[in-house]
């Protein structure tokens, strides 16, 4: 029985993939799969073997602290996302800097003088951009801040004469390569799909970004510019758009000293360990008053800030109510977790390099809202492969993060800005995808031997007890 239990488990695995890659509502799929596991997963426990439910003391009614059906319930859909409070501040108050930094124009200020300094030399220009695009989005997230961005950039690079798919991919590659280093986005978000915040400390954001972060960004950076510019060596010059879009006014460029506010957060958390919290609004009100932005009434001022920050959680309003359902399915996970093993926890990789060799090679299935990525079914396949296998948490999260980011974020047409940004610019979505995979695949494979590299062989203390 436990045996058909698995198989059944495993078939709605496959029945969220097909949902995901459909593109419907992943808080809905995720609330469903987390109710059919729950459902399958307490029937299970009440028709297995007794040697297996002495094997797997987690399908103990009460053996993993609770006290009864309704425990376990109250534990699935009330406490885990109750432990999920930390990672939502952080992605709100994340979200409210991006807007500031829209508002007291340091964002499009960048942009126009990362251009100027690249003159008339395209690749330079193009290089410089992605770098600063990359910098910009370590402190900003969501939709709204990448379409922000995006109009500034898209019509320059196109005034360029660089075709407008490569323009596109060039700018969503550095979007995501930024990602790599957003202490909120990145780091908070992801970290909270394999342990909640309060277990672990040491593996904070400084100890991430020391010795893993650092050096995907720069590498996600040089593969997007390099690709660019082989793309561009094969690719018909166009110039079919303006470097400034239609009916627009000049803008008045943000103080030179405003523009290093963007990095704040992140250097006061890697330098002192200082809270994400605290390093965004220094930086957010730094930014509103350098920038002239404070001149009103006290109520006036208020009343920007609460504007801002009302349009920021607009901008991450889908993507919390699909991490509320993420908690419900990963606890519910480990009640899955014994009738997974029972059924591939012979075939699944026990070895870290295999994993990456395994995540390098397949890193298609990142695309679609696959197996892979963390913002699709991927949730799924990180609570099977760290309940039957013996991995770090480190080294899970770099796995996981790389096809989250790289491919999910930076190159799949299901993404949201993606999404848009075909939109705006006309371009065909095999068309993208024909630029995007090759750097799917490219990135992947560098990261992954960088996690090879760094966070593997680590110590007892990097794995939950």
């Amino acid at each position: 029985m436990e045996f058909m239990i698995g198989v059944l488990l495993i078939l709605t695995f496959f029945a969220l993939a097909y949902y995901c890659v459909k593109g419907y509502n992943l808080m809905i799929g995720f609330l469903i799969i987390s109710v059919l596991w729950t459902v399958l997963s307490l029937a299970g426990a009440g028709i297995s073997s007794p040697e297996f439910i002495a094997e797997n003391p987690v399908l103990q009614f009460g053996g993993d602290g609770g006290k009864g059906l309704v425990a376990i319930l109250n534990k699935i859909y009330q406490a885990a996302p109750e432990g999920w409070g930390t990672t939502l501040v952080n992605v709100c108050w994340g979200a409210w800097f991006g807007r500031v930094l829209m508002e007291t124009g340091i964002a499009s200020t960048l942009i126009r003088k990362t251009v100027e300094l690249g003159g008339d030399r395209p690749i330079i220009t193009i290089v410089l951009l992605n770098i600063v695009t990359a910098f910009i989005f370590t402190a900003m997230m969501g939709a709204g801040p990448v379409i922000a961005i995006g109009v500034i950039v898209l019509p320059i690079l196109m005034s360029l004469g660089i075709p407008k798919a490569i323009a596109m991919f060039t700018f969503m590659g550095s979007v995501s390569a930024g990602m790599y280093l957003n202490p909120v986005l990145q780091f908070s978000q992801l970290r909270a799909f394999i342990l909640p915040a309060d277990q672990m400390p040491e593996f904070s954001f400084s100890w991430y970004a020391s010795h893993w972060g650092y050096y995907a960004l720069a590498i996600s950076v040089v593969t997007v510019s390099l690709l660019t510019a082989v793309y561009l060596k094969f690719g018909k010059k166009r110039h079919a758009w303006a470097s400034r879009t239609p009916g627009s006014q000049p803008v008045k460029d943000a103080p030179m000293i405003a523009l290093l506010l963007p990095i704040v957060p992140v250097v006061l958390k890697i330098a002192l360990d200082f809270s994400v919290i605290g390093g965004v609004i220094i930086a957010g009100f730094a930014a509103l008053f350098l920038c002239g932005r404070m001149k009103g009434s006290f109520k006036e001022n208020c009343q920007l800030v609460n504007k801002l920050y009302y349009d920021g959680v607009v901008d991450t309003a889908p993507l919390i109510g699909f991490l509320l359902t993420l908690p419900m399915f990963n606890t519910c996970a480990t009640y899955a977790s014994p009738f997974f093993k029972e059924v591939i926890g012979g075939i699944m990789p026990t070895s870290e390099y295999v994993v990456c060799i395994l995540f390098a090679a397949l890193a298609i299935l990142g695309f679609f809202r696959g197996p892979f990525t963390l913002f699709g079914c991927g949730a799924a396949t990180l609570g099977v492969l760290s309940n039957v296998g013996h991995f770090s948490v480190p080294f899970l999260y770099c796995v996981f993060t790389i096809p989250a980011t790289t491919v999910n974020v930076g190159s799949c047409i299901t993404q949201s800005w993606i999404a848009w940004g075909l939109a705006y610019t006309k371009v065909e979505s095999k068309e993208y995808l024909k630029l995007s995979i090759p750097f799917a695949y490219l990135t992947s494979i560098c990261l992954y031997i960088l996690t090879a590299l760094t966070v593997t062989g680590l110590g007892a203390q990097w794995f939950l007890k």
